[in-house]
């Protein structure tokens, strides 16, 4: 499995092939399209990310040491850019979740071509996905 830093790479790279930010748009769209979709059993208003001005879901769950995540909008732009923050963080450990920044945002220009809504919610998202790691964690700590 890539590391984080890797995985953060690999997205760099993917968006250096476009100057336009059209084109950026795009890729993020495309990313969003091929998200799973989001069974509706976990739509529900305890898997709401509060601080998004879209609607945006996130099923989170614990195995064998490791988060998986699970998440849809109802904005393309957002199910996309929830879609590279998936890549980067699923499947890993809370350690790695905590122990990490999400650096790609900042390279590719995420940050200064969202909206600030748009930038609010995915940062809600972020935090989410950081609380349930260190949750986890220290659930696994206390198990010990």
């Amino acid at each position: 499995m890539q590391t984080i830093d890797e995985v953060q790479q690999e997205i760099i790279e993917e968006f250096s092939l476009y100057d336009d930010w059209m084109d950026k748009y795009a890729l993020i769209i495309e990313q969003g399209n091929a998200l799973s979709p989001l069974d509706e059993k976990y739509k529900t208003p305890e898997n709401i990310i509060e601080g998004c001005q879209s609607r945006v879901w996130l099923q989170t769950d614990y195995r064998e040491g490791r988060l998986l995540f699970q998440a849809e909008s109802d904005a393309i732009i957002v199910k996309g850019l929830l879609a590279l923050v998936l890549r980067v963080f699923n499947g890993r450990t809370p350690d790695e979740i905590i122990g990490n920044d999400l650096r790609f945002m900042k390279e590719i220009g995420l940050t200064e071509h969202l909206s600030p809504t748009r930038s609010n919610g995915l940062l809600s998202v972020i935090k989410q996905i950081r609380f349930y790691a260190i949750a986890y964690k220290t659930k696994a700590e206390k198990a010990e």
